[in-house]
């Protein structure tokens, strides 16, 4: 079965919209989007899928499929399914998991540790502040920055993570080629092409109130915790936080000034039990146990444990067989100044998406830093 028929088949079982548990249900049940769209009525009634589900895969909208195929035939765009085992892990482990995931970027972003840093569309000073300031460390750390693209707060926390040189990753209520707020569209690019833009909705997709509270529970569910800097009594971010907790991850947030509207969310978070934080380095030293277990986590992923000189690390097992002599190539060819992805696959002659694996597990266990989409030695 080709790829391209099997995202045919996922793309018509997201376009059948409502609820995703019994989507999720087929595909388990048969595997692959392919076989579970051919599987039919009867099976997809006994996966509990509704009448205008069924209908909308027995008479699919051509249109629609063939604009989302034309948007994945684009380098740098995938199609994640719930039954494609790079799903992210902490992702699957939320409550309602999306069905699948269309992403711009680097896949593997997904499956880096990270915070997702939310707040109020209209900060004040302060707290844009704030959240450029936090970003900026957690970037620093090793740590990805998750977020929703807004203005405000998320754009604050997306821009301080690219000028440090960190990951950062854009989850829309839009279809992943349609920026939002419009304002947005030159770092939505730049988030595509150093990080990851994620979305649940087909291309083409634009703004829709409803999709935004459950675009919030993406980023909840993608982070190891979530960071409120500034939110009013009644916010986005307040749900973020609320779904975040709700998937057993942990909620921090920002104390601020009695005086300033936009704090008294946050307090009424540390009042229901969100963690108070003051400085980067407490919220990076809650989660670094967490990030380890992902880390862990990744290694069963790629599973293939090697040596370097006394220091055991990982080596991902891709379409093509790396042995030890690969992984030294790909050691040596790091040296201590930011080096491209190109220059390491002429160095090393293996590909971009092996290299990619290998990269991310040398950053979690802290032997490789990355800085600008260039990689270097950390000791």
């Amino acid at each position: 079965m080709s790829e391209t028929a099997d995202h045919y088949a996922l793309i018509a079982l997201i376009a059948a919209d409502g609820a995703s548990a019994p989507r999720r249900a087929l595909l388990e049940r048969h595997g692959s989007a392919a076989a579970a769209l051919a599987a039919g009525p009867t099976a997809w009634r006994e996966a509990k899928l509704s009448e205008a589900q069924a209908a909308a895969l027995q008479a699919p909208d051509r249109a629609e499929l063939e604009r989302a195929q034309a948007w994945l035939a684009a380098p740098g765009h995938h199609l994640i399914g719930w039954h494609d085992p790079d799903y992210p892990p902490l992702l699957r482990r939320s409550p309602n998991p999306p069905l699948a995931l269309f992403v711009a970027g680097d896949p593997n972003r997904l499956w880096h540790p990270a915070v997702a840093v939310v707040g109020s569309r209209a900060p004040t000073p302060g707290g844009r502040d704030n959240a450029a300031d936090f970003a900026r460390a957690l970037a620093a750390s090793g740590l990805a920055v998750t977020s929703g693209l807004a203005a405000g707060i998320d754009t604050a926390a997306h821009q301080a993570a690219l000028a440090g040189g960190g990951a950062t990753v854009a989850v829309l209520g839009t279809g992943p080629d349609v920026p939002y707020p419009r304002a947005n569209a030159a770092l939505h690019a730049r988030i595509a092409e150093a990080g990851a833009v994620v979305s649940e909705h087909l291309p083409g997709i634009g703004a829709r109130p409803a999709h935004f509270p459950s675009r919030n529970r993406i980023i909840a569910g993608l982070s190891l915790g979530t960071l409120v800097i500034e939110a009013a009594e009644r916010s986005g971010a307040l749900i973020t936080a609320r779904l975040a907790a709700e998937a057993g991850r942990e909620v921090f947030a920002l104390p601020g000034s009695i005086h300033n509207p936009l704090a008294r969310g946050c307090h009424r978070l540390i009042r229901d039990g969100a963690a108070l934080v003051e400085r980067p380095d407490e919220l990076i030293a809650a989660l670094a146990p967490l990030a380890q277990e992902l880390a862990a986590a990744l290694r069963l992923r790629l599973n293939a444990p090697i040596q370097c000189g006394h220091t055991p690390v990982t080596r991902p097992v891709q379409d093509e067989r790396l042995d030890d002599r690969n992984y030294q190539s790909l050691w040596h060819a790091l040296g201590h100044d930011p080096t491209g992805m190109d220059h390491l696959v002429e160095r090393t002659g293996l590909t971009p998406a092996v290299l990619s694996s290998m990269l991310l597990i040398m950053e979690l266990e802290g032997r490789v830093a990355a800085q600008h989409g260039r990689y270097f030695r950390n000791r």
